[in-house]
């Protein structure tokens, strides 16, 4: 699942503010916002619009061996 870090990290690494990624995932604002503080977790298919739209900008999210959050990565070419 993604995290709220994550997706701090994705947006600021494709430079995109947190209303670029609401649009891109045709959210809310305050969905994206609100998740990224930590306040709530969004919906089980906000959570994923917001997701696909980080996928679809090249980024990747990264997960341990024990499948725990640990950090995003560019999308390879071949993905």
């Amino acid at each position: 699942m993604l995290t709220p870090e994550q997706s701090r990290a994705a947006r600021g690494w494709l430079d995109w503010s947190q209303d670029d990624l609401a649009k891109r995932a045709n959210v809310s604002l305050s969905t994206v916002r609100d998740f990224e503080k930590g306040r709530r977790v969004p919906i089980a298919n906000n959570l994923e619009a917001i997701k696909r739209a980080l996928e679809s900008g090249g980024i990747q999210c990264v997960f341990d061996e024990t499948g725990n959050p640990s950090g995003i990565a560019r999308k390879s070419s071949s993905d």
